[in-house]
Order: structure tokens, then C-alpha cells, then sequence
């Protein structure tokens, strides 16, 4: 999968956000929900969640590891990224991509599509509250 780097404000430079596949997603999803752990439980795990044989782990394994999100060291395998931090980034560069990193701009073309019920207003509008007095 081709990507590219992307910084975000608040990044440390040089971090890239990488997309991951279907297929990687869904072995990080097993080692953050099992991790950290050793690599061979990791085949195992990716055997009886996902039907995959060992090299296809590895291969897998490498390709985040090689992206920064997980390392893979003395047959430990540990998340470098949270999986909340994965995610936040995620949206951050599709922010970035899409609406020039402007919030208000998806929110904006968001809500030409959709109607927000009462409480997501409330919930919106609380959240924004709160904001504000964090910043004070």
C-alpha cells in the first residue's frame, strides 16, 4: 500500500501516519488487545482469530513494525502507538487531506448530510465548553 508522510501540528516531526490494510488492522487489533506478548502467542492468536499460517504473521508483523506503530524485539511484541493514538492521527491526517485541516470545515460538510439529534448537539456543545475552560 503506497503512502505518504504527513505531519500533523503537535507531531513529532518526522512520525509518518500510515494507513494500514485490512489485514493489518485487524492483527493490530489483536496485539493491542492482547499485548504486549511473544510473537510465537501472536501466531497462535492470528491462527485462531484470523486463519493465518505463521509466515503470513510475520509478514504482516514486519510491515507495522516497519511503520512505527508496533516493535517486535527479542520475540516480544509491543505497541509503540496506542491504539487511540493510531486512531487520533488517522483522523488528524484525513482532516488534513480532506478539509485542510480545518474542523469546522468537515463539521460544515458533515452536517449538510446529516441531522445531529438534540443530545449530540448537547454533547458537542459541552465539549467545546469544556475546551474553553481548558484553555482559560
Amino acid at each position: 500500500m503506497f503512502f505518504k508522510p504527513y505531519f500533523c501540528e503537535g507531531m513529532v516531526e518526522g512520525m509518518l501516519v500510515y494507513l494500514m490494510t485490512e489485514a493489518e488492522t485487524e492483527l493490530a487489533k489483536l496485539i493491542w488487545e492482547y499485548g504486549p506478548l511473544g510473537s510465537g502467542e501472536l501466531v497462535k492468536l492470528a491462527a485462531e482469530h484470523l486463519g493465518w499460517k505463521k509466515s503470513t504473521t510475520y509478514t504482516v508483523l514486519r510491515k507495522l513494525c516497519e511503520n512505527g506503530i508496533f516493535r517486535n524485539e527479542k520475540a516480544q511484541v509491543s505497541a509503540v502507538m496506542s491504539q487511540e493514538e493510531y486512531i487520533r492521527r488517522k483522523g488528524e491526517r484525513y482532516l488534513e487531506e480532506n478539509y485542510g485541516g480545518s474542523l469546522p470545515g468537515f463539521v460544515s460538510a458533515f452536517l449538510k448530510r446529516k441531522k445531529l439529534s438534540r443530545r449530540e448537539i448537547e454533547e458537542l456543545a459541552q465539549m467545546i465548553e469544556e475546551y474553553r475552560e481548558e484553555e482559560e
